[in-house]
């Protein structure tokens, strides 16, 4: 009864040997050639994963020799069609320091890049991977200057930068959604303070002026007046620089709001005034805040 069962079981493992598919059995093979054929049969088909592992088994057996960096650079290549840019990235990386003068090194150098800028995450998450993308690509284009893919990298680094843009906006626009009106004015200025080119200057400037606006409005009578002073300069300083702003409607009416508060008229059409009526007014403005801040 024992033999028959051991017949039974060996029958078994030789049934399942033989139903071992030809790339099983190429990942376990030694035959380089076979596999090397095999490696690039499977890229050129397509099936990019199948491809990766077997130039990833090849690569052990290749090291050292004439087909090594052509092995490691496929490697990396089948990861990236694959959509594996973090394993597509460490690669290129290692296969750059072992192969610098490849003749697919340039191809390698952008295609790390891509990795890398692919790896990037949205701007409510880290913003880490974000930076390490901007540096690189930043000094691959100063290194490269005629790179074939020069657009495509500054491209990249408008939309990297645009998103750091959006993450430091949103930020201080918090501070405001929660009615943190000072809170808010001090983040959106820091953010003007660090980047005074960010792409949503006009939201921001509009944000300052608002948030004066309403700390001013929601304060206690005894510092209304500095603060709805604050205000006005603030409006004065977006009025000056952006005159046509889709925002003028409603910062106009905080303004007459607070001249009223302050116990002033408005006697000029805000919509008439010129820059340099905007500028007298703005030193006005900022001459009684100074004279305000003093006696307190």
């Amino acid at each position: 009864m024992k033999l028959k069962n051991l017949i039974m079981v060996a029958v078994a493992i030789a049934a399942l040997s033989s139903c071992k598919t030809q790339y099983e059995i190429l990942m376990t093979s030694n035959d380089v050639d076979a596999k090397y054929e095999a490696a690039f049969k499977y890229y050129n088909e397509g099936k990019y994963s199948k491809a990766g592992s077997m130039f990833e088994s090849l690569s052990v057996q290749t090291n050292g020799t004439e087909r090594d960096d052509t092995v490691r650079f496929y490697w990396g290549l089948s990861n990236y069609k694959f959509r594996d840019y973090y394993t597509a990235e460490t690669n290129f990386t290692n296969f750059l320091e072992s192969y610098p003068r490849s003749p697919f090194a340039s191809e390698a150098r952008y295609l790390r890049l891509d990795c890398l800028y692919r790896s990037t995450l949205r701007y409510e998450l880290d913003q880490a991977p974000t930076y390490k993308a901007i540096t690189d690509i930043s000094e691959y284009i100063i290194e490269y200057p005629r790179t074939p893919h020069l657009q495509t990298c500054q491209d990249m680094l408008q939309e990297l930068n645009d998103r750091l843009d959006r993450k430091a906006y949103e930020n201080a626009r918090l501070y405001y959604k929660m009615e943190d009106y000072l809170a808010s004015r001090v983040a959106f200025r820091n953010v003007l303070k660090d980047d005074a080119e960010n792409i949503y200057r006009e939201d921001i400037l509009y944000y300052i002026a608002m948030s004066s606006f309403n700390y001013a409005q929601n304060s206690v009578k005894t510092k209304q007046k500095e603060r709805y002073l604050t205000f006005v300069d603030d409006y004065l300083n977006f009025i000056g620089e952006i005159p046509l702003s889709h925002y003028r409607r409603e910062l106009d009416n905080a303004y007459r709001k607070a001249q009223k508060a302050l116990g002033k008229d408005v006697v000029v059409d805000l919509e008439d005034m010129t820059e340099k009526d905007f500028a007298k007014e703005r030193r006005k403005a900022q001459k009684e805040e100074r004279k305000n801040a003093k006696k307190n």
